[in-house]
Protein backbone atom coordinates (compact mmCIF):
# COMPACT_ATOMS: atom_id res chain seq x y z
CA UNK A 1 0.00 0.00 0.00
CA UNK A 2 1.46 3.44 -0.76
CA UNK A 3 2.30 5.10 2.61
CA UNK A 4 0.84 8.57 1.50
CA UNK A 5 -2.60 6.86 1.02
CA UNK A 6 -4.22 6.80 4.16
CA UNK A 7 -5.27 3.22 5.36
CA UNK A 8 -8.50 4.47 6.70
CA UNK A 9 -9.43 5.99 2.80
CA UNK A 10 -12.57 4.78 1.06
CA UNK A 11 -11.61 3.41 -2.24
CA UNK A 12 -11.63 5.38 -5.23
CA UNK A 13 -14.78 3.73 -7.39
CA UNK A 14 -13.94 3.96 -11.27
CA UNK A 15 -16.89 3.57 -13.51
CA UNK A 16 -15.58 1.98 -16.49
CA UNK A 17 -16.25 -0.26 -19.43
CA UNK A 18 -13.08 -2.94 -18.70
CA UNK A 19 -12.61 -3.34 -22.87
CA UNK A 20 -12.46 0.53 -22.87
CA UNK A 21 -8.81 2.14 -23.60
CA UNK A 22 -10.11 5.06 -21.86
CA UNK A 23 -10.93 3.53 -18.80
CA UNK A 24 -7.75 0.92 -18.53
CA UNK A 25 -5.23 4.34 -18.78
CA UNK A 26 -7.16 5.14 -15.26
CA UNK A 27 -7.14 2.11 -13.85
CA UNK A 28 -3.38 1.73 -14.87
CA UNK A 29 -2.97 5.50 -13.17
CA UNK A 30 -3.93 3.75 -9.97
CA UNK A 31 -2.22 0.91 -10.37
CA UNK A 32 1.27 2.47 -10.37
CA UNK A 33 0.53 4.99 -8.15
CA UNK A 34 -1.38 1.72 -5.49
CA UNK A 35 -3.98 3.78 -4.85
CA UNK A 36 -7.19 1.36 -3.51
CA UNK A 37 -10.20 1.45 -5.63
CA UNK A 38 -12.94 -0.74 -7.19
CA UNK A 39 -14.48 -1.04 -10.18
CA UNK A 40 -17.73 -0.35 -11.38
CA UNK A 41 -18.68 -1.57 -14.71
CA UNK A 42 -21.42 0.27 -16.92
CA UNK A 43 -23.32 -1.45 -19.61
CA UNK A 44 -22.85 0.97 -22.36
CA UNK A 45 -24.29 -1.28 -24.60
CA UNK A 46 -27.82 -1.13 -23.03
CA UNK A 47 -27.40 2.58 -22.42
CA UNK A 48 -26.64 2.78 -18.64
CA UNK A 49 -23.72 5.34 -19.52
CA UNK A 50 -26.57 7.53 -20.24
CA UNK A 51 -28.67 6.87 -17.04
CA UNK A 52 -29.49 9.59 -15.25
CA UNK A 53 -27.76 8.54 -12.27
CA UNK A 54 -24.25 8.14 -14.20
CA UNK A 55 -25.08 11.62 -15.82
CA UNK A 56 -25.12 13.14 -12.30
CA UNK A 57 -21.38 11.50 -12.54
CA UNK A 58 -20.25 11.94 -15.82
CA UNK A 59 -22.05 14.58 -17.35
CA UNK A 60 -21.13 13.86 -20.91
CA UNK A 61 -22.19 10.57 -20.08
CA UNK A 62 -18.81 8.93 -20.90
CA UNK A 63 -16.29 6.75 -19.20
CA UNK A 64 -14.22 6.79 -17.45
CA UNK A 65 -15.50 8.67 -14.33
CA UNK A 66 -14.13 8.41 -10.68
CA UNK A 67 -16.17 9.30 -7.09
CA UNK A 68 -13.00 9.69 -5.15
CA UNK A 69 -15.08 9.99 -1.39
CA UNK A 70 -17.28 13.07 -3.17
CA UNK A 71 -15.07 14.40 -5.61
CA UNK A 72 -16.35 13.03 -9.28
CA UNK A 73 -14.64 13.65 -12.26
CA UNK A 74 -14.70 12.24 -15.86
CA UNK A 75 -12.15 12.53 -18.80
CA UNK A 76 -9.53 10.31 -18.44
CA UNK A 77 -6.81 12.65 -18.78
CA UNK A 78 -8.06 15.16 -16.58
CA UNK A 79 -8.40 12.20 -13.92
CA UNK A 80 -4.72 10.96 -14.31
CA UNK A 81 -4.08 14.96 -13.57
CA UNK A 82 -5.98 14.62 -10.84
CA UNK A 83 -4.67 11.43 -9.29
CA UNK A 84 -1.21 12.34 -9.49
CA UNK A 85 -1.91 15.86 -8.07
CA UNK A 86 -4.45 14.20 -5.23
CA UNK A 87 -1.37 11.51 -4.20
CA UNK A 88 1.88 12.46 -4.40
CA UNK A 89 3.97 9.35 -4.64
CA UNK A 90 7.68 11.62 -4.86
CA UNK A 91 8.00 10.46 -8.25
CA UNK A 92 7.87 13.32 -11.49
CA UNK A 93 4.58 11.54 -12.96
CA UNK A 94 4.07 15.10 -14.19
CA UNK A 95 6.83 17.21 -14.03
CA UNK A 96 6.76 20.93 -12.39
CA UNK A 97 9.25 22.42 -15.07
CA UNK A 98 7.66 24.39 -17.59
CA UNK A 99 8.96 22.87 -20.64
CA UNK A 100 8.52 19.63 -19.24
CA UNK A 101 5.04 19.72 -18.16
CA UNK A 102 4.67 21.10 -21.68
CA UNK A 103 6.12 17.95 -23.67
CA UNK A 104 3.35 15.59 -21.42
CA UNK A 105 0.56 17.76 -22.12
CA UNK A 106 2.10 17.63 -25.89
CA UNK A 107 1.34 13.85 -25.48
CA UNK A 108 -2.17 14.18 -23.75
CA UNK A 109 -3.13 15.90 -26.71
CA UNK A 110 -2.17 13.68 -28.87
CA UNK A 111 -3.76 10.62 -26.53
CA UNK A 112 -7.02 12.56 -27.29
CA UNK A 113 -6.04 13.26 -30.75
CA UNK A 114 -3.90 11.23 -33.66
CA UNK A 115 -4.61 8.39 -30.90
CA UNK A 116 -8.16 8.74 -30.74
CA UNK A 117 -8.59 9.00 -34.73
CA UNK A 118 -6.04 6.12 -35.10
CA UNK A 119 -5.53 3.20 -33.57
CA UNK A 120 -8.74 3.53 -30.79
CA UNK A 121 -10.75 4.38 -33.73
CA UNK A 122 -9.59 0.96 -35.42
CA UNK A 123 -10.45 -0.68 -32.73
CA UNK A 124 -13.70 0.29 -32.25
CA UNK A 125 -14.66 -1.00 -35.80
CA UNK A 126 -13.25 -4.48 -35.11
CA UNK A 127 -14.22 -4.73 -31.10
CA UNK A 128 -17.70 -2.59 -30.91
CA UNK A 129 -18.90 -2.73 -34.40
CA UNK A 130 -18.45 1.05 -34.93
CA UNK A 131 -19.45 2.68 -37.88
CA UNK A 132 -16.33 4.43 -38.45
CA UNK A 133 -13.85 4.33 -41.13
CA UNK A 134 -11.38 1.56 -40.51
CA UNK A 135 -8.87 1.64 -43.18
CA UNK A 136 -8.58 5.81 -42.61
CA UNK A 137 -8.31 4.80 -38.90
CA UNK A 138 -5.87 2.20 -39.78
CA UNK A 139 -3.75 4.72 -42.18
CA UNK A 140 -4.14 7.24 -39.50
CA UNK A 141 -2.79 5.02 -36.56
CA UNK A 142 0.34 4.06 -39.04
CA UNK A 143 1.15 7.51 -39.94
CA UNK A 144 1.42 8.32 -35.86
CA UNK A 145 3.60 5.44 -35.36
CA UNK A 146 5.55 6.56 -37.92
CA UNK A 147 6.07 9.23 -36.37
CA UNK A 148 6.41 8.18 -32.98
CA UNK A 149 8.90 5.27 -33.69
CA UNK A 150 11.94 7.97 -34.11
CA UNK A 151 11.50 9.60 -30.62
CA UNK A 152 11.54 6.15 -29.25
CA UNK A 153 14.66 5.26 -30.61
CA UNK A 154 16.10 8.13 -28.93
CA UNK A 155 14.54 7.72 -25.41
CA UNK A 156 12.60 5.80 -22.91
CA UNK A 157 9.63 7.34 -22.79
CA UNK A 158 7.51 9.74 -24.17
CA UNK A 159 8.24 12.82 -22.83
CA UNK A 160 11.91 12.00 -21.57
CA UNK A 161 13.77 9.99 -20.11
CA UNK A 162 11.55 8.54 -17.23
CA UNK A 163 7.59 7.60 -17.07
CA UNK A 164 5.58 10.52 -17.05
CA UNK A 165 1.31 10.38 -17.32
CA UNK A 166 1.70 11.07 -21.05
CA UNK A 167 3.52 7.46 -20.87
CA UNK A 168 -0.05 5.84 -19.07
CA UNK A 169 -2.38 8.09 -21.72
CA UNK A 170 -0.89 6.64 -24.69
CA UNK A 171 -0.29 2.58 -23.45
CA UNK A 172 -3.21 1.32 -23.58
CA UNK A 173 -4.47 1.84 -27.30
CA UNK A 174 -1.39 1.53 -28.82
CA UNK A 175 -0.70 -1.98 -26.80
CA UNK A 176 -3.79 -3.23 -28.15
CA UNK A 177 -3.56 -1.50 -31.66
CA UNK A 178 -3.22 -4.81 -33.32
CA UNK A 179 -6.96 -5.93 -31.91
CA UNK A 180 -7.73 -3.17 -34.35
CA UNK A 181 -5.91 -4.58 -37.16
CA UNK A 182 -3.14 -2.30 -36.76
CA UNK A 183 0.59 -4.16 -36.84
CA UNK A 184 3.08 -2.92 -34.51
CA UNK A 185 5.85 -5.28 -36.13
CA UNK A 186 7.32 -2.35 -38.23
CA UNK A 187 7.83 -0.71 -35.02
CA UNK A 188 10.64 -2.17 -32.51
CA UNK A 189 11.19 1.10 -30.31
CA UNK A 190 7.11 1.34 -30.18
CA UNK A 191 7.30 -2.23 -29.15
CA UNK A 192 10.47 -2.01 -26.55
CA UNK A 193 8.42 1.15 -24.89
CA UNK A 194 5.56 -1.05 -24.38
CA UNK A 195 7.63 -3.80 -22.58
CA UNK A 196 8.95 -0.86 -20.85
CA UNK A 197 5.94 0.17 -19.36
CA UNK A 198 4.74 -3.05 -18.44
CA UNK A 199 7.54 -3.91 -16.49
CA UNK A 200 6.55 -1.07 -13.93
CA UNK A 201 5.92 -2.36 -10.31
CA UNK A 202 1.81 -2.62 -10.41
CA UNK A 203 1.34 -2.97 -13.99
CA UNK A 204 -2.46 -3.99 -14.67
CA UNK A 205 -2.94 -5.07 -18.35
CA UNK A 206 -6.63 -4.41 -20.04
CA UNK A 207 -8.69 -7.73 -21.35
CA UNK A 208 -7.05 -8.66 -24.17
CA UNK A 209 -9.97 -9.18 -27.58
CA UNK A 210 -9.34 -11.83 -30.22
CA UNK A 211 -7.10 -10.38 -32.99
CA UNK A 212 -8.93 -10.16 -36.15
CA UNK A 213 -8.35 -12.03 -38.85
CA UNK A 214 -6.63 -9.50 -41.27
CA UNK A 215 -4.26 -7.45 -39.64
Amino acid sequence: MNPNFPTHAVPIKLYRHPKSGHSHRVELMMALLDLPYETVDIDVANGAHKAPEFLAISSFGQVPAIDDNGVTLSDSNAILVYLVKSFPTGYDWLPENPAAAAEVQRWLSVAAGEIARGPCAARLVTVFGASLDHEGAKAAAHRLFTQMEPILERRDFLAGPTITIADVAGYSYIAHAPEGGVSLDAYPSIRAWLARIEAQEGFVGMVRTPLPETA
